[in-house]
């Protein structure tokens, strides 16, 4: 009886998902947006805290850096307890960092990685350091199913320019090449109009690459934590079992959503996402 017990709630449990990532004191971005974005998907959130910020939707003030070994702990702690098919990656602030990740990622291998190459916040605020970056480049992009850099990141990650689209569809292969299972090249710093385009390419299993392009309206907002939305709710999508694509494409339209009924709870003009807004059935 207690293990039929034990089974008839562990099948009635939610998925697991876990995010790795910076915490946000002002709430609009890092792990905050994460837990609201698998809370919205139903997706039992679960946390490491690689970094702690002192922000706000003005801007961040400072950053302090936990010692590896303790992220480490939390991250086996929640391997140790909860069953975890995908984890999202967001801001790590140095080599040691990183390295920590990858080793815990190596040992507990979950099934998919969503990777957020976090560098510069909104603010201008750099959020990695130079030189770690060839390091999050070689140690963890080839580990993630998908990562998720805008044009900044991107180009940090290549050493180029991305100003068109052509540019952007070149990148995302180039981006493929570095060992990455999929990329999300989010184009919303790419000024086409009255549209953003975002463009999904994808390494097949059977050899070969499908590649997509996601447009939507471009909002006209200064908007606060979209990047560590949109690998969140990747991440949760991949946890609860939908093809890479299928994620890819629902998270962006998730995002627009959250953005089209954001609001404003600081003293400036940036917008939070509303993550149960968007979640919320079309009536």
């Amino acid at each position: 009886m207690d293990f039929l017990r034990q089974t008839l709630i562990r099948d009635s449990s939610p998925t697991s998902a876990l995010t790795i990532a910076g915490s946000d004191s002002g709430g609009g971005a890092g792990i905050q947006a994460d837990l609201k974005t698998f809370a919205a998907h139903r997706v039992h959130g679960l946390s490491a805290v690689a970094a702690l910020t002192a922000q706000h939707t003005r801007g961040v003030t400072s950053v302090e850096v936990p010692p590896p070994a303790f992220l480490r702990e939390q991250i086996d702690a929640c391997f140790d307890d909860f069953d975890i098919p995908a984890v999202k990656i967001g801001m790590l602030a140095n080599a040691e960092m990183i390295h920590a990740v990858g080793k815990a990622l190596d040992q507990h291998c979950p099934q998919h990685i969503v990777l957020d190459p976090v560098m510069v916040a909104t603010s201008g605020a750099q959020l990695l350091a130079s030189t770690a970056i060839e390091i999050l480049r070689k140690r963890l992009l080839p580990m993630a199913t998908i990562i998720t850099p805008n044009l900044h990141e991107a180009e940090l990650l290549l050493g180029c320019k991305l100003e068109t689209v052509d540019a952007m569809r070149q990148a995302c292969d180039a981006l493929l090449d570095l060992g990455a299972g999929g990329v999300v090249l989010k184009g919303g710093h790419l000024h086409l109009g009255d549209e953003v385009v975002d463009l999904v390419a994808i390494r097949r299993d059977t050899g070969g690459r499908m590649h997509r392009e996601i447009r939507h309206p471009r909002l006209k907002v200064n908007a606060h934590g979209t990047g560590c939305t949109l690998a969140a709710a990747i991440t949760a999508r991949l946890a609860l079992g939908s093809e890479t694509v299928d994620a890819c494409i629902a998270a962006s339209d998730y995002v627009h959503r959250a953005l089209k009924t954001g609001y404003r709870p600081g003293r400036s003009e940036v917008l939070v996402l509303d993550h149960f807004g968007a979640a919320a059935p079309k009536s």
